[in-house]
């Protein structure tokens, strides 16, 4: 048997109880009409139980007149109302739809049109004459079903102008929405509503329960709530506070006034999320435009990242009218996975040296800007990269001067052992050029082609002399001798190649022009076998004196040319650096 009461004259049929307020003598019943079968809300006023007179009723006829002419979509209607022995039964329209005190989730932006549509609510009971005052804004008594629509329930403590209206008005209002003025039993104003769902919004974002929000409000009556929400809009933040103000005359004046200032941006504002912090540009030659990609994400859903890139002004760079020389695409965004290209053009930028600039992101989060750090390598001047490898000449020099002695000291031992008086050493030129030519063709086929080339033109200059020998000279050696001595030409020859060679390549490497290379090289190779033949020979030899006269000679004058030249190639860049962008 059903404890429910029998409202089956009234052709109503009890499902469930929804709600029940002992001390207030009313229990809140979801019914079916059983002449539309629709469900309803039957709430049950026992106030005779509270001793009060039937004579008393005529008071509350007040409340069920003021239900009647409600209508507002986001208030449940009034239906129907009847008589029972202990009080009276109100009959109100149900609406599937579950309180904001139930355990559910919202994310920020269906908060901010909870605000806006309970705020609706209230503007419509405040255009009222007399306006109505509800009493008893808290979640328990807003309703969002699955939608999203919102109904404000239960106006048992409202009052409407200077009277009062709620039949079961024992406590009028909840401790911890009631605003000061109501807890003082004050003079009430349409502000006096806001500071109710001012703190039915904070229990939401900041996931208090209803019988805790009191843990947020401090002994001068006014709410702390800031350390709970640190990543949301300030303008949010302000407007709440100002919602729940303990004084009257610093909350809105009215609904309309908070409903105005509601900000139009977003509860919880989107976040910059950056691949990278700094980016680093090496230019690899003179006036190169280099270019990085960056990602910017937002995790925040159901917000946009909106933003604009800046250059922060540096002492040293023009206007940006004038010349810009870092360039951000896009500029200016909307969205929450953008990618930007970062140009830098080093065009006007001074060689050799390291830039440090700051490009900054104006957002519409609550960061507001941040920065990106850009360090900028420019490429060495130029003619530092054609610096010759004096080291490495000298020991190639040192290297030649050797072998050259040591081949002309064996060849010396050769023409004693053989008895040979002849001097022109054709036969061991005639060997160096074979040899010359054989470290080419090896060095070819390693791949080593410059070098190789420098050999070949080793071995052309070395056979030319041979011949020339042969043509002035009258040749006297035996065939033993000659043989001997070629032998010894070859060998020193395939070894001078290859070292040649090795030269040549290393010289390329650190940056050496190819031509610039083969000569230099060259030139050190016949200045050190010449001063090699001069230690044995003396300067007796007038073809020796005139080779090392020539390669000594030519390699200072390059030298000093080469030298020449790059100072004047830094004079006229420092000169021109004066109208370049300093660092």
């Amino acid at each position: 048997m059903s404890d429910y009461p029998d409202f089956a004259p009234q052709h109503y049929q009890i499902k469930r109880e929804l709600g029940v307020n002992r001390a207030g003598g009313r229990v809140t019943y979801l019914a079916t009409d059983t002449r539309t079968q629709q469900p309803v809300v039957i709430k049950q006023f026992q106030f005779a139980r509270l001793g009060v007179s039937w004579a008393d009723y005529d008071a509350y006829e007040r409340e069920i007149q003021l239900l009647k002419e409600l209508n507002h979509p986001g208030i449940p209607r009034y239906l129907h109302s009847f008589q029972t022995e202990t009080g009276f039964c109100m009959v109100q329209e149900y609406k599937p739809a579950t309180s904001l005190a139930d355990s559910r989730s919202f994310n920020p932006e269906q908060i901010r049109q909870i605000a806006i549509a309970a705020l609706e609510v209230l503007v419509y009971l405040q255009n009222r004459i007399p306006p109505i005052i509800h009493r008893d804004i808290k979640p328990e008594n807003i309703l969002v079903d699955e939608a999203g629509n919102l109904f404000l329930v239960d106006f048992g403590f409202a009052r409407v102008g200077d009277g009062e209206v709620g039949v079961s008005s024992v406590v009028k209002g909840t401790l911890g929405f009631m605003p000061p003025e109501q807890l003082f039993n004050r003079q009430l104003t349409e502000a006096s509503d806001l500071y109710g769902l001012g703190m039915t919004l904070i229990c939401l974002l900041t996931r208090t329960p209803s019988d805790r929000i009191g843990d947020l409000v401090d002994i001068s009556y006014r709410v702390s709530f800031r350390h709970l929400i640190p990543n949301f809009n300030i303008q949010w933040v302000n407007w709440l506070e100002k919602m729940v103000e303990p004084r009257l005359k610093d909350r809105y004046p009215n609904a309309i006034a908070a409903l105005e200032a509601v900000p139009t941006s977003p509860l919880r504002p989107p976040e910059a999320q950056f691949s990278q912090s700094t980016l680093i540009f090496v230019a690899r030659r003179a006036g190169e435009q280099l270019t990085q990609t960056l990602s910017i994400t937002n995790p925040i859903p159901e917000t946009t990242l909106e933003g604009t890139w800046q250059l922060e002004p540096h002492p040293h760079d023009p206007e940006a009218e004038r010349y810009q020389w870092i360039v951000v695409t896009p500029q200016t965004f909307s969205g929450n996975q953008t990618e930007f290209q970062i140009i830098v053009d080093t065009r006007r930028l001074m060689a050799g040296k390291t830039y440090h600039r700051q490009l900054v992101l104006q957002a519409n989060t609550l960061a507001k800007s941040y920065p990106l750090h850009l360090q900028v390598q420019t490429a060495p001047i130029l003619v530092k990269s054609q610096l010759l490898p004096y080291g490495l000449l000298t020991l190639a020099c040192l290297f030649f001067v050797g072998i050259s002695w040591l081949g002309g000291w064996m060849v010396l031992v050769v023409r004693a052992i053989t008895e040979s008086s002849d001097g022109s050493g054709f036969s061991a030129m005639l060997g160096a050029a074979i040899g010359l030519e054989g470290a080419a063709w090896l060095m070819r086929s390693s791949e080593w082609r410059i070098g190789a080339v420098a050999s070949t033109l080793a071995a052309i200059f070395t056979g030319a002399l041979a011949t020339l020998r042969i043509l002035t000279e009258v040749i006297s050696s035996t065939g033993s001798s000659v043989i001997a001595e070629a032998l010894v030409g070859t060998v020193e020859g395939a070894i001078a190649g290859i070292v040649l060679g090795t030269v040549v390549e290393k010289m390329i490497v650190v940056g050496t022009q190819k031509g610039l290379a083969i000569v230099i090289s060259l030139l050190t190779t016949l200045l050190g076998i010449s001063l090699g033949l001069s230690l044995i020979l003396g300067t007796t030899s007038q073809l020796n004196f005139m080779l090392l006269t020539f390669s000594s000679l030519s390699l200072v004058t390059l030298i000093i040319q080469r030298s020449l030249s790059r100072s004047h190639v830094i004079h006229t860049h420092r000169k021109a650096e004066r109208y370049l962008i300093k660092p």
